[in-house]
């Protein structure tokens, strides 16, 4: 029998009680926003894979700080497109590197933005894999040494943490040791701990002219059947010394950012890849849903399903959405 007294809507009757009643809380302050710096000079060019994002040579990075002050958005991750690769990413580690130069120059001009570098060699070698071959196959301990070099290299040029997105076996390890033992204790690992031979990731590839010139990464990046092993590979690099877990891509894995989060006292990140952002951007171009409102409440199911932190293309936008109680 219906119970007229219960009646859960009262606290959805105006705006102003369900922004007070909100069970999941968001601030600007988790958004973390991907930047793509190219080597060369006067480069301000739209990526016509990710519409609204940049590539921006380290002399056009001013842009980026306006929008991002603009906005208060005050994180980036740094992915790098250097102007000539090798059989052995060397671009990667190399003392003037393009995430080198993009760092130096963001401290330059913003120091008070908090700068992250993705440790990985796909955007450097000419092969495209994530690491050094032998034959067909990366190798798992040669490709160690060159992510140790890379990881030490970004912090050289002024990075606040590095975040390695290569899934090589120890890797955290052996870059914790490497920065460690170089005076770098304070600069943080994040670790992509669960990242996916996933499907989403295609605009991001045309983007950092990354796409591997032969076969592919599944036999390192995970298969998007497994759950168990996400949660064994997380483990695994929480006794590594990682100091933020993340799961990558976002939305179609939910299930495994609530389960990190079950599971780990670290603080939780989570990307929401290229292809989601594309996907979003197609079909509100279509006209077939409200980019702005899907925009938001893709973000809050992330954060919902427990994620502190969200990696996004769409940082700006919802920095601003934050600010106006829309979501948060």
């Amino acid at each position: 029998m219906f119970n007229e007294t219960i009646r859960p809507r009262r606290l959805r009757t105006s705006d102003c009680l369900r922004r007070m009643v909100r069970e999941t809380r968001i601030s600007p302050d988790s958004l973390i926003w991907p930047i793509f710096v190219r080597e060369g000079t006067d480069i301000y060019e739209e990526i016509p894979s990710l519409p609204g994002q940049y590539h921006y040579s380290p002399d056009q990075l001013y842009r980026m700080i306006d929008r991002a002050r603009a906005h208060g958005v005050s994180r980036v991750i740094l992915f790098g497109l250097p102007a000539h690769k090798d059989e052995c990413g060397s671009g990667a580690w190399a003392a003037d590197g393009i995430v080198q130069q993009g760092i130096r120059k963001i401290k330059e001009l913003a120091p008070e933005m908090y700068v992250i570098t993705d440790v990985c060699m796909c955007e450097y070698t000419s092969h495209g894999h994530c690491g050094i071959l032998c034959g067909h196959d990366v190798d798992n301990d040669k490709t160690l040494e060159v992510l140790c070099k890379t990881a030490l290299s970004h912090a050289q040029a002024g990075a606040d943490m590095v975040a390695p997105s290569d899934m090589m076996d120890g890797r955290v390890a052996r870059i914790r040791e490497i920065l460690d033992a170089h005076g770098f204790q304070n600069v943080p690992v994040m670790s992509y701990a669960a990242k996916y031979a996933s499907y989403f990731y295609g605009p991001f590839r045309d983007a950092a002219g990354s796409a591997p010139s032969f076969g592919d990464r599944r036999s390192y990046q995970m298969d998007w059947h497994n759950a168990r092993e996400a949660m064994r590979e997380c483990e695994l690099d929480v006794q590594e010394g990682a100091d933020i877990l993340m799961v990558k891509p976002a939305l179609s894995y939910l299930d495994l950012i609530h389960e990190a989060r079950r599971r780990f006292d670290l603080p939780i990140a989570a990307y929401s890849v290229s292809g989601e952002y594309a996907m979003i951007k197609a079909a509100a171009k279509a006209g077939l849903i409200d980019e702005h409102g899907v925009m938001c409440e893709s973000a809050v199911s992330i954060f919902r399903a427990g994620a502190d932190i969200l990696i996004t293309y769409y940082a700006c936008e919802l920095a601003d959405a934050i600010r106006k109680g829309e979501i948060g």
